[in-house]
């Protein structure tokens, strides 16, 4: 029975879960996970704020209309009756949860996912640290007192210890008391801020990573009895399998740089291309969550454990190889209405990049803005390539870098886990199959990101070559110029045009007498 049942399926029937930050990637996944798999759960809370004038049940309405929930709509229609909506506020004081909310989470709550964070690599120092440590702090003060917590997962990043190449699932030192900082970001302006963040983050490359970093340290010191355990994903990409493959809903770092590359639009990338692309499938880190979860609850560990949920030492793709089988499929199955030809450079030269930024990036983007405006319209392509230039550089340090990880925590994990879960909580990198992975992340991005019918590929196919028939025009063009304004006047360069044109002739002279000669 034992091998034939799920385990940690069993384990969360008629438990009542709190998941914060479940209106984002990881959030909603884990909530339709645990509505699918875990289906005898009694109640999941869901910490949602007032939003863009939407109040947190129409927020909620709306993440359940999502077409991640279509599996378990169809398995279980009731499902959102499992669903309690909790207004939370995670920078201020016990996180502003209503006393009657409070009294529930306190009496009912039996396992926490902590995943709500700012995820903005250029968000302030402040900011970052408001909403990653202040709010962590304030959630470890709650589950002190729930009267039946069994365990709480905090979803964390494996770049919170990036400023060290080799990364084990241990507590590393932070060079500065949370606790202190916290306090100094509260009354110093934020010019001054902003002014000695350099200083204070020296080492990670900013300040998402070193506000997690901070949050690791917090929960090591005010975890007290509580069973804590901590996952920390890579990049986080599409699903490999769950609910669809290739399923993904947001623009943010991979899925973003894909979408910009088979637009057209991003041309140049300055990475090296031999380094590792650590990613990891978005259904593969929920599943190591669930799982821990089980496990902290089930064998309450001494101490807390960290599991690394990243691909990079056990089944490692490079950035190069990524590159080559998104184009791959893109060519085969382009985006409607590019803006170009996808074709994106990888280079490890600052020269080269930035030639191929001022040629394919901001030239088109001034002439076609420039064709805007005679039109007596807005301009918007400079605006967007300063945009895409800035995301660049905001992770071309982990485009540039690959890191050693350890995962005997997370080995253990899997080893513990009988054949049935093994099967319905998957997260074994290893049986990962990277072209075929890319493939589909592909092609999510047009059907779920950019909702458009894959029955408009042969459309989108004539107009590629559209474009390239447009490409060769121009540069016939502009060997014209040159040859009108270079060539035609210079003997020296006529002459070598000649010289070029009679070598020419005399190779295909030799390719046609020799396939005579041929029996």
């Amino acid at each position: 029975m034992k091998d034939t049942m799920s385990l940690v399926g069993a384990f969360y029937g008629g438990k009542s879960i709190l998941v914060t930050g479940a209106t984002g990637f990881m959030g909603k996944v884990l909530v339709e996970k645990l509505l699918r798999s875990c289906h005898d759960v009694k109640t999941i809370y869901v910490c949602v704020r007032p939003k863009g004038g939407r109040s947190i049940q129409t927020r909620v309405e709306n993440l359940l209309k999502c077409k991640l929930f279509d599996r378990v709509r169809e398995e279980w229609p009731n499902f959102h009756e499992k669903i309690k909506p909790i207004s939370a506020e995670f920078t201020k004081p016990n996180l502003a949860i209503a006393s009657e909310d409070m009294e529930e989470l306190l009496s009912e709550v039996n396992v926490i996912f902590h995943c709500a964070a700012t995820v903005r690599f250029d968000e302030s120092l402040k900011d970052a640290l408001l909403l990653n440590v202040m709010g962590t702090q304030q959630l470890l003060k709650l589950a002190h007192q729930m009267k039946n917590l069994e365990a709480l997962i905090h979803v964390s990043t494996a770049y919170s210890n990036c400023n060290r190449r080799h990364i084990e699932e241990v507590f590393y030192p932070v060079p500065v008391e949370p606790k202190k900082l916290l306090d100094l970001v509260t009354w110093m302006d934020q010019s001054l801020i902003e002014a000695i963040t350099p200083n204070l983050i020296e080492g990670w490359p900013n300040t998402y990573t070193f506000s997690k970093a901070l949050t690791e340290h917090l929960i090591q010191q005010e975890k007290g009895d509580l069973n804590v355990a901590i996952v920390r994903p890579s990049i986080v990409g599409a699903s490999w399998q769950e609910p669809f493959p290739g399923w993904i809903d947001n623009f943010n770092g991979t899925s973003g740089l894909l979408v910009a590359g088979a637009k057209g639009i991003l041309r140049s990338v300055k990475c090296n291309p031999a380094a590792v692309a650590d990613i990891i499938p978005v259904d593969l880190a929920i599943n190591l969550t669930i799982t821990a979860g089980w496990y902290t609850a089930v064998h309450r560990p001494k101490s807390p454990l960290i599991y690394n949920c990243t691909s990079g030492g056990l089944n490692p793709l490079s950035w190069e190889e990524l590159q080559i089988n998104a184009t791959n499929t893109f060519e085969k199955n382009p985006l409607e209405n590019p803006f170009g030809i996808p074709k994106a450079t990888i280079t490890s030269s600052y020269l080269v990049h930035q030639y191929w930024v001022f040629v394919h990036h901001r030239i088109p983007a001034f002439l076609f803005d420039l064709y805007l405006r005679l039109l007596g319209k807005k301009p918007r392509m400079m605006k967007l390539f300063t945009r895409l230039d800035k995301t660049l550089n905001l992770v071309e340090y982990f485009a540039n870098n690959s890191w050693d990880w350890s995962y005997e925590n997370t080995n253990m994990l899997l080893k513990e886990l009988n054949p049935k879960d093994k099967s319905l909580f998957c997260f074994d990198v290893c049986q990962l199959t990277w072209s075929e992975y890319v493939k589909d992340y592909c092609l999510g991005t047009k059907k779920y990101l950019l909702n458009e019918d894959m029955a408009g590929i042969p459309a989108a196919q004539q107009y590629i070559r559209k474009l390239r028939t447009i490409q060769c025009a121009l540069k016939a063009t502009l060997f014209l110029i040159i040859w009108r304004g270079f060539i035609a006047r210079s003997q020296i360069a006529r002459n070598v045009w000649y010289f070029v044109l009679s070598l020419c002739y005399k190779f295909l002279s030799y390719l046609r007498a020799s396939s005579t000669l041929r029996p």
